[in-house]
């Protein structure tokens, strides 16, 4: 695959018999390893470990770090102390959605931003573009460096992930509360920024790495969990973990025609801080009422719903919305599907009708997310 961007992890995917890269987004990644349905179990029930190195991440530092963030996200940046991170989203001024995005407070006057791959350039852009302009001869007030070609990522998820990586650190990872991480911690010998976070509705963590230690941590931390079942997990496997969990895609259940209100996402948005980047359309459309909703769905014909199939009142009624993401659920076995539909029709139990292959097939509206993990995991 010519031309594709990889990972500083590329030359790690075939130490693991069945690797199999795709181009996604430009970059040549693993879509899976040993098989989906294997590397999804394996997170549920004992450990997984994904490179996510492609993902972005932007340093944002000065005075006026924070009152930046605070005008340029939905969440409030101003309740988070150091060593705390939040998930929030840049919004055009119309609600819809740039990017979303995790925050880490690393100091006073310093910040990360960790952005989805694929927005990269256009997030920069965005947030460089609003920067408040410096005097002649003075220094900026906010300075923001895009860091991604020199971070590698790291996800270590499933129950057995603390214990795995209590093997390879001595920080106190197995203390650390959900939201919360360690800017200088060692793994496997090297300095690491642990944060107690992940995408696949499991507990687990997140290591941001220096580009050139990455495999020294990929490897260190596969031969540490191998007596605990850990395995490499490639991108099939990610997307049906964070899609039982309701967790959002860019691009699906998020874009610049979907708020994250539509999105399901208001107890992110922190319409009440003060101003900020699209607040004014966000409170209209709160005001108003929404006019559509993500809602889940099961299919009780016999078909997979996909992302766009178009949705229906009926077998004969009116367009109503369409999936935005589905699948039949390697956890539960069950065809499920999120749906962007209008709001009448996002009621538990009430019955709509998904086109799959020009056949209208009968299905439900279900309460999500589709998966939690218990509270003893």
């Amino acid at each position: 695959m010519e031309g594709l961007k990889r990972t500083p992890l590329f030359p790690c995917y075939g130490e693991t018999e069945g690797a199999r890269c795709i181009d996604f987004g430009g970059w040549e990644l693993p879509v899976q390893f040993a098989g989906i349905q294997a590397e999804h179990d394996a997170v549920r029930q004992r450990a997984g470990l994904f490179d996510v190195s492609h993902m972005g991440e932007f340093l944002v530092a000065g005075p006026e770090a924070e009152a930046f963030l605070q005008r340029m996200t939905v969440n409030d940046v101003s309740k988070l102390a150091p060593g705390q991170a939040q998930y929030s989203l840049l919004c055009y001024p119309e609600g819809g959605v740039v990017d979303d995005l995790l925050i880490y407070r690393m100091g006073e006057e310093r910040f990360m931003l960790v952005v989805n791959a694929s927005n990269i350039a256009k997030d920069f852009q965005w947030l460089e573009s609003h920067l408040p302009a410096a005097g002649e001869g003075t220094v900026p007030a906010v300075e923001l460096t895009d860091c991604s070609d020199a971070t590698s990522l790291l996800a270590l998820q499933g129950p057995a992930a603390a214990r795995i990586l209590g093997k390879v650190t001595d920080a106190p990872v197995g203390e650390l509360g959900p939201f919360r991480f360690l800017e200088e911690a060692h793994v496997c010998g090297v300095q690491a920024l642990v944060s107690h976070t992940g995408y696949t509705g499991e507990d687990g963590f997140e290591l941001y790495l220096r580009a050139e230690d990455a495999a020294t941590v990929w490897r260190g931390l596969l031969a540490a969990g191998k007596d605990d079942g850990l395995v490499p997990v490639g991108l099939g496997a990610r997307d049906t973990l964070r899609f039982e969990a309701r967790l959002p895609l860019y691009g699906q259940e998020l874009s610049r025609e979907i708020t994250p209100l539509e999105a399901g996402l208001g107890i992110f948005v922190k319409l009440d801080k003060g101003e900020f980047i699209g607040r004014e359309a966000l409170l209209k459309q709160k005001e108003a009422g929404l006019p559509r909703k993500l809602a889940g769905i099961e299919m009780l014909d016999r078909g997979i719903p996909r992302s766009h199939y178009p949705v229906y009142a009926g077998p004969e009624g009116e367009l109503i919305g369409e999936i935005t993401t589905g699948t039949q659920s390697p956890t539960l076995k069950r065809n499920v599907g999120l749906a962007l539909l209008k709001r009448e029709y996002t009621t538990p139990d009430t019955e709509v009708w998904v086109e799959i292959r020009g056949k209208r097939l009968k299905a439900k509206v279900v309460k999500t997310p589709f998966y939690r993990r218990s509270k003893e995991s």
